[in-house]
């Protein structure tokens, strides 16, 4: 492959349908950029492979036998917060969707995603993003609005940090906060670390979560 060997978004796939597994890792492992560290049929499986080839990137399905896909991602979130999951399934329901994001998950593709989008997506993760198929992105922000604690909660964020975390709750990646800031990518790095600190995250994906569920922004 042309691409340095760091910059190879390395993936692993959790998925029992066979058919649907192979063709993932097909595009996954002949894609230039990308390479397949594990293919998985089960959460079990993957709890067992997984800490010796922790990847970048896992596409999880939800409906597995035995240990579903949200709670498979709440183990693997705990054991490795720096993994990025992202969910990819037929399912699109406020309950799966909500669970699956407050297990952990960075974001939720339906498996009718196409393959250039869907590797478009990976991408967008691993810098910073929350992608989330068109439809079902639309029925979180409703899903949110709708479902509000009776308080806000103060974290003592500053405005600028605010600021910032809206933006990455509506899907900005680091580079697009930045440019939407006018501010440096390391800039939010720094502000994001301040975030983490206050917020006591250690993800992106928690800090979403815990955002949008006590009305930070």
């Amino acid at each position: 492959m042309a691409n340095e060997p760091d910059n190879i978004i390395k993936t692993a796939i959790v998925e029992d349908i066979r058919t649907i597994r192979d063709g993932l890792a097909t595009l996954l492992d002949f894609t230039e950029g990308f390479t397949l560290t594990g293919s998985y049929r089960s959460m079990e499986e993957a709890f067992v492979k997984i800490p010796g080839n922790v990847p970048d990137v896992l596409l999880s399905d939800i409906g597995l036998p035995g240990i579903d896909g949200i709670e498979g991602t709440r183990q693997l979130h705990e054991k490795f917060p720096e993994m990025t999951i992202l969910m990819i399934t037929v399912y699109d329901d406020d309950e799966r969707i909500f669970d699956a994001l407050c297990a952990g998950a960075t974001g939720y593709l339906l498996k009718r995603t196409p393959p250039a989008k869907l590797l478009e997506n990976i991408r967008e993760a691993v810098s910073g993003g929350a992608p989330m198929s068109p439809e079902v992105a639309n029925r979180v922000i409703k899903l949110f609005r709708e479902v509000r604690p009776p308080e806000r909660v103060d974290y003592d964020l500053t405005p600028h940090e605010t600021r910032l975390l809206k933006l990455i709750v509506e899907g900005h990646n680091y580079t697009t906060a930045a440019e939407q800031l006018r501010v440096s990518y390391n800039t939010i790095k720094f502000h994001m670390r301040h975030i983490y600190e206050k917020l006591q995250v250690h993800s992106k994906s928690e800090a979403v979560s815990l955002a949008l569920k006590n009305r930070i922004v």
